[in-house]
């Protein structure tokens, strides 16, 4: 769905209590299905064995809170998903704002501004983004992504592709 979409990337959750949560041989279906993307496994508090078998699926990154070490052997991309309150993480080549995880929250605007302002790693937003908000967060906080996950989907885990393809291209307007 995300692919027919027009989206850059696919994010799937692991080892965690969200309903959108899915088994690691599950995430291996969906990422061989979409090889063309760009494939991110999130986790919000994964154990180290858990982060092994994350690493273990060969994503282009994995996304987790600065809390959580990333094992040496990981060769992925580190997405590191921040909120108010955290420092910028020296070990992240992304960062997420994201002060909701998966619950709609809205984002903090001017926190999200202060960091894409402050810091020269990329920087993508997350939490509340619909079809509806997307254009003017965009220009409002100029993120290099976006991250959508409850703002596209009729039911809890379920995404609705019409959400999902008003999404992506309303995203892709602003950039052009």
């Amino acid at each position: 769905m995300a692919q027919e979409a027009g989206a850059d990337m696919i994010g799937v959750i692991a080892f965690s209590p969200s309903p959108r949560c899915v088994e690691p041989e599950m995430i291996r279906e969906i990422f061989d299905a979409v090889p063309t993307l760009f494939q991110c496994c999130v986790s919000h508090g994964p154990s180290p064995a858990e982060m092994e078998a994350l690493s273990d699926l060969a994503p282009d990154a994995i996304q987790v809170p600065p809390s959580v070490p990333i094992p040496a052997s990981c060769t992925a991309m580190v997405f590191r998903s921040i909120r108010p309150g955290d420092r910028i993480p020296d070990d992240a080549d992304v960062l997420v704002i994201d002060a909701s995880h998966g619950s709609g929250i809205q984002y903090d605007s001017a926190y999200a501004l202060s960091v894409v302002q402050s810091t020269r790693i990329p920087v993508f937003l997350a939490g509340g983004l619909t079809p509806d908000n997307v254009r003017a967060a965009i220009r409002a906080v100029h993120p290099a992504g976006v991250d959508v996950a409850t703002g596209v989907e009729y039911a809890p885990g379920r995404k609705a592709r019409e959400k999902v393809r008003a999404f992506v291209q309303r995203a892709k307007e602003v950039r052009e």
